[in-house]
């Protein structure tokens, strides 16, 4: 079989994050600059390779000054640390369109495992002939476990950064 080479199309995808705030109510963000390939071996997905590349300083909250904040050494110190990346280790089918993607994420200078949920969206042809393939990811991960640290206690009690961080990722990707 042949290997396929599909690449991220960034404008019909999301990498979002959700963080609790305050102990009550969650924070949303994204990376707005990123790429992303994966290889397969014909059009099956299952142990695709999966690649993927941001770059800390496009991390948007919707203000401006925590978005600030995010880049600063406090959090994601983007100018020591300025990408994060993500290699799979391996792409299961565990059921119908689920899948498990397993990979190594590095971020703050740290690589650790993580395992993402994955909803393969099916494969589709767009108005110009392309063909087209959609994933959906979730999952969570401790931030501290990538040494981000920083918070502050609250006086009720609390602290005012969750340390749960919950991956919401819609993807298409263009085959090539």
């Amino acid at each position: 079989m042949s290997t396929k080479k599909w690449l991220i199309d960034p404008t019909h995808s999301e990498i979002g994050f959700k963080v609790k705030h305050m102990m009550f109510t969650n924070v949303s963000g994204s990376f707005q600059n990123y790429t992303a390939t994966i290889e397969t071996e014909g059009d099956e997905f299952e142990n695709a390779t999966i690649e993927f590349n941001g770059e800390i300083d496009s991390i948007t909250t919707g203000n401006s000054d925590r978005d600030a904040h995010l880049l600063s050494a406090d959090f994601f110190d983007a100018e020591q640390f300025p990408k994060i990346t993500f290699k799979s280790t391996s792409f299961k089918r565990t059921n119908g369109a689920d899948f498990e993607l397993k990979g190594n994420l590095t971020l703050h200078g740290v690589t650790k495992p993580v395992t993402l949920e994955t909803e393969f969206s099916g494969l589709m042809k767009d108005p110009w002939g392309n063909t087209k393939a959609g994933f959906i990811l979730s999952g969570k991960i401790n931030r501290k476990e990538w040494n981000l640290n920083w918070n502050s206690a609250l006086e009720t009690g609390g602290v005012l950064v969750g340390e749960e961080v919950k991956l919401n990722i819609e993807l298409q990707f263009i085959k090539q």
